[in-house]
C-alpha cells in the first residue's frame, strides 16, 4: 500500500507545524457554502449521483503514478471507474513531490481552495480546531450525519476511532484513511540476510547480544563492509526504535506506563544506547557512511543487495519485497526476512516498535469551507465507505484487477505477474494505495511468505502502549511555541546522535547534551504534548 515511507510521529507534528504560517486566514469572500439543514433525516445517497455532479480535489499523486508517466488520477483504470461509479466528475490537482507542503501554503494564502483537499490535517498550526476556525475547511459533524451514512456507521461502530477523528472541543473533521486490520498497522522493522545466517549456522537474532555475534560474523566471514545499515533521510537515521528500545526509551516522543510522555534523546537511558551504537560503529559493525543521505533509498537497496550489508531496518514493500524481486534471478539464494525488535534479555517483549494507528492522518480528505458543494463532496468521498466503493478503492475492477473466490477478493494476475509494471505500479493504476478509505481486512499485495511473517514478527511489540497518538491537538499558542522550538531542537539531537556514534563527541558530554535539548525548550515540548495528550484521553 504504501510506495515510500511516511512514520507520522510526534516530531513530524512539530515539523510539520514548523512549515506553515501560524497566522489566522481571512474568511473567504463571496456565496457563502451550502450546509446540511439539521431539521433534515439523513438520506442514503443513490450512485451515481445526478448527472452533471463535478468536484475539484487537491490531493498527491502516487509515486508509482509519475514512475509509469501518469500525471493525473483521472488517467488512471481506477479514476475513471470511480468517476463512472459515483456519477461525479472531479477535476484534480496534483502538488508536485518535495512541495506539498510550500503548494498548500500558498494555497491556503490565497484563500482558493478546491473543494476537496486530501492533506495531514494534524499538521496544520494549531491543529484541526485552528484549520475549521481560521474557515479553510468546514467540521463535518452535521455533514457526516446528513451525508456520509456509510462513514458514519463505521465511526459509531469503533469509540476510539471516533476519538482519533475529533478535535478536542468533539469536532469532525476528515473522511479518514482507515486501515481495516490490524496487521495493516505494521509495515517496517529490521530486516536481515537470512541466507547468512543459515550458511553461518547462526539464528535470527532476538537480543542485543546475539545481534553482536550475528554483525561480527557477518563481518568477519562474509566479509560485510557494513554488516549493518540503514536509511539516512529527512535529516535523520532511519533505524527508528531497533536496538535504541532495548534500553526502555524510544527515538522519539513516547508514554510510559502511566501515560506520561518522554522525550527518548532526553532520557537517561538513551546514553546506553549510544554507547551500544558507538562500540559498533567502532568495530566496523556499522556502516561507516551511514550519515551520507539517501532519499530515495538507492544507496540503501545496492548494499543491502550487492553484500555490502547484511542487517538494516527496512519495509514491506519498499523494502523486502523489492529486495526479494531484484535478486530472485541474479541470485536464488537471497533471503531477507524479518526480525524482531531486539531486546537485552532472552524474552522480553520488545518495548516499543513501529506501529500505526487505524486512522492514517495522512491522505485523510477535508471539506473546504469555500466549497459550494459541499453536498456533492461529502456524497463522493462517503462512496468509499460503501461496501461497493470498498472493493473499488481496495481491489480495482472486478474481473480485471481481482476476481472472487470463495467470497474473498484476489488480486488477479495482471496485479501480480504483469510483465510491463511491477506490483505498487499496476496497483495503483486500479486501486487508490492512500486516501480517504478504508483497507479490506483482506488485502494483502505482499508477493512473498516473507513478508507476512515480517508483520507478525514486527507486530510483537509494546508498541501500542507507549506510542504517542498522532492526533493529539496543540492549541494555536501551544502551535506557536512548537513552532520556535521544533527544528532546534531536531537538528541539534540528530546532529549529536550523529557525533555521539561517530565518536566526534564524547558520550561524557551527555549530560552537556541534555542541558542543551533543555535550553532548546524539550520539557516545554514534553509539557505541551502531556496536555495535548490528557485532552486527547478526555475527547
Amino acid at each position: 500500500m504504501v510506495n515510500k515511507k511516511k512514520l507520522y510521529s510526534a516530531t513530524s507534528i512539530i515539523i510539520g507545524t514548523a512549515m506553515l504560517a501560524a497566522g489566522c486566514v481571512s474568511e473567504p469572500q463571496g456565496e457563502k457554502p451550502s450546509a446540511p439543514d439539521k431539521s433534515q433525516a439523513q438520506s442514503v445517497a443513490s450512485y451515481p449521483l445526478k448527472a452533471g455532479s463535478t468536484l475539484t480535489s487537491w490531493q498527491t499523486l502516487n509515486n508509482n503514478l509519475s514512475s509509469v508517466n501518469i500525471q493525473n488520477l483521472v488517467d488512471t483504470s481506477f479514476g475513471k471507474a470511480l468517476e463512472k461509479q459515483t456519477g461525479v466528475k472531479v477535476t484534480y490537482t496534483h502538488p508536485p513531490t518535495g512541495q506539498i507542503a510550500e503548494k498548500f501554503n500558498l494555497m491556503v494564502a490565497s484563500n482558493e481552495l478546491p473543494d476537496v483537499v486530501e492533506y495531514t490535517w494534524t499538521s496544520y498550526p494549531g491543529g484541526p480546531e485552528k484549520a475549521i476556525k481560521d474557515k479553510v475547511i468546514l467540521p463535518l459533524n452535521d455533514i457526516i450525519d446528513h451525508y456520509a451514512p456509510n462513514l458514519k456507521k463505521t465511526i459509531e461502530a469503533d469509540p476510539e476511532l471516533s476519538r482519533q477523528l475529533k478535535t478536542d472541543s468533539g469536532q469532525y473533521y476528515v473522511f479518514p484513511m482507515l486501515r481495516g486490520a490490524p496487521s495493516q498497522l505494521v509495515f517496517q522493522g529490521p530486516v536481515i540476510r537470512k541466507d547468512w545466517l543459515d550458511e553461518l549456522g547462526l539464528p535470527v537474532p532476538t537480543t542485543i547480544d546475539e545481534w553482536y555475534v550475528t554483525l561480527k560474523a557477518f563481518k568477519e566471514k562474509k566479509n560485510a563492509a557494513a554488516p549493518f545499515t540503514a536509511r539516512y533521510a529527512g535529516g535523520r537515521w532511519d533505524v527508528a526504535d531497533a536496538f535504541i528500545g532495548a534500553f526502555k526509551t524510544s527515538n522519539d516522543f513516547y508514554l510510559d506506563d502511566q501515560g506520561k510522555v518522554h522525550y527518548g534523546p532526553y532520557d537517561s537511558q538513551f546514553k546506553d544506547a549510544l554507547t551500544l551504537l558507538r562500540k559498533w560503529y567502532q568495530e566496523g559493525l556499522i556502516d561507516k557512511d551511514f550519515a551520507i543521505p539517501d532519499a530515495e533509498g538507492k544507496i540503501l537497496d545496492n548494499k543491502i543487495t550487492s553484500g555490502i550489508s547484511g542487517a538494516t531496518v527496512g519495509l514491506l514493500g519498499g523494502g523486502i519485497g523489492r529486495w526479494l524481486d531484484t535478486m530472485k534471478q541474479k541470485d536464488p539464494k537471497y533471503e531477507v526476512v524479518g526480525a524482531p525488535y531486539p531486546v537485552l534479555n532472552k524474552g522480553e517483549k520488545a518495548f516499543i516498535g513501529q506501529r500505526d494507528f487505524k486512522y492514517n492522518p495522512g491522505g485523510s480528505a477535508a471539506i473546504s469551507a469555500s466549497s459550494k458543494n459541499v453536498e456533492t463532496a461529502a456524497r463522493w468521498l462517503d462512496y468509499a465507505y460503501s461496501e461497493e466503493g470498498k472493493m473499488l478503492f481496495n481491489y480495482g475492477i472486478e474481473g480485471e484487477s481481482y476476481k472472487m473466490e470463495n467470497g474473498v477478493p484476489k488480486f488477479t494476475d495482471l496485479i501480480l505477474k504483469n510483465e510491463k509494471f511491477n506490483v505498487q505500479q499496476i496497483l495503483s493504476q486500479y486501486t487508490k494505495q492512500s486516501g480517504p478509505y478504508l483497507t479490506d481486512k483482506n488485502r494483502n499485495t505482499n508477493t512473498y511468505k516473507q513478508q507476512d511473517n515480517a508483520a507478525q514478527v514486527w507486530s510483537d511489540t509494546e508498541a501500542a502502549k507507549h506510542s504517542l497518538p498522532k492526533f493529539i491537538s496543540p492549541t494555536p499558542e501551544e502551535s506557536a511555541q512548537l513552532a520556535k522550538i521544533a527544528t532546534d531542537l531536531s537538528s541539534y539531537k540528530e546532529e549529536m546522535f550523529v557525533k555521539f556514534i561517530m565518536g566526534k563527541e564524547s558520550l561524557d558530554n551527555f549530560e552537556k547534551y541534555q542541558k542543551q535539548l533543555n535550553a532548546i525548550g524539550v520539557e516545554k515540548v514534553i509539557s505541551i504534548y502531556q496536555g495535548a495528550y490528557d485532552r486527547y484521553i478526555k475527547r
